[in-house]
């Protein structure tokens, strides 16, 4: 799942990080740090599963980041994309109920693993959900600006053969 995450993320220029588990305080730390030195908004899309575990992971994870960037001085903002318990309905996934031994709380009445998505239903998801905060005007910009820096280059790679023949 990871690698189509990253290959997803890269289509776009997004970086893409996997925790295990309750990931510790460092991971968190350098999550809520990422941003300062590339001085950029930052906004974490999460992917767990549709359980009280990953309802967990993910609040205890916008959590401590939240607390470690807003003492950076930098803005992170967190949304869950996957799995919802509309994902589950919608996608018709495979369902478990949830473990009596863990007595935190959950939203839903059964629990779906986040590897239950089919890989291109979760490619649309998270396709979607960076679609709905990019801003097009932006990445026109860049567009621009990285045709004109490709044609500068172009130029210059076909003065050079000629200039050091010229020099001979």
């Amino acid at each position: 799942m990871v690698t189509q995450l990253v290959r997803i993320g890269a289509e776009f220029g997004i970086s893409c990080f996997s925790g295990g588990g309750f990931d510790g305080l460092a991971g968190k730390h350098e999550a809520a740090v990422r941003p300062v030195t590339g001085g950029l908004r930052t906004r974490v899309l999460h992917i767990g599963d549709y359980d009280r575990s990953g309802e967990h992971m993910f609040t205890t994870l916008a959590e401590d980041v939240l607390a470690f960037a807003e003492a950076a001085g930098v803005e992170v903002q967190f949304e869950r994309v996957a799995v919802t318990g509309e994902q589950v309905v919608a996608h018709n996934l495979p369902t478990a109920p949830p473990k009596a031994t863990d007595r935190r709380s959950f939203s839903g009445t059964a629990t779906t693993q986040a590897e239950a998505l089919p890989p291109d239903v979760l490619a649309a998801i998270v396709r979607e959900a960076i679609e709905a905060h990019r801003d097009l005007e932006v990445h026109r910009q860049i567009l621009a600006r990285e045709e004109t820096e490709r044609r500068a280059i172009r130029e210059s790679l076909s003065r050079r053969p000629r200039d050091r023949m010229a020099a001979h």
